[in-house]
């Protein structure tokens, strides 16, 4: 189970949401996770594939906790070695939700990744694709 703190946005302009990233916690993992990964995708933005809002790699098998703001740019409160990565508005770390302007409400969903290996073969400044392409191969567990 993923629990995420339940403020909602305010009025939003932009792609460049300047907001701290969500308080994430998690439990029930299966037992031979040795890491974790975090995303957030918008899959309802009109882009024809979505909007990723963070992706963060890497996280120690006994982290189950990210706090507000861990995420954000410029934070120092991920633990040692977790990578973040350039999300869709070209920057790293998590930008918060700015769905256009008469768009429909947005879904934005939040998943920790359970993986079999410590660190994912990434680099920062791969894609989003890239990403999910070593998620699909590691991920023993997603919990939403």
């Amino acid at each position: 189970m993923v629990r995420r703190d339940q403020r909602t946005s305010s009025e939003l302009h932009g792609l460049q949401r300047r907001e701290p990233s969500p308080q994430l916690s998690w439990s029930g993992f299966p037992p031979a996770t040795k890491g974790f990964a975090v995303t957030v995708h918008d899959p309802d933005a009109p882009t024809g594939s979505g909007f990723w809002h963070w992706l963060a790699v890497n996280i120690p098998a006994d982290v189950n906790e990210l706090a507000t703001g861990a995420g954000s740019e410029g934070s120092d409160d991920l633990p040692n070695g977790v990578l973040q990565l350039r999300n869709d508005a070209g920057t790293w770390g998590y930008v918060g939700a700015a769905p256009p302007a008469g768009d429909p409400a947005h879904r934005y969903v939040h998943t920790v990744h359970a993986l079999d290996v410590e660190r994912l073969d990434v680099e920062a400044n791969s894609s989003a694709a890239i990403v999910g392409f070593n998620l699909r191969f590691h991920a023993i567990a997603a919990l939403r």
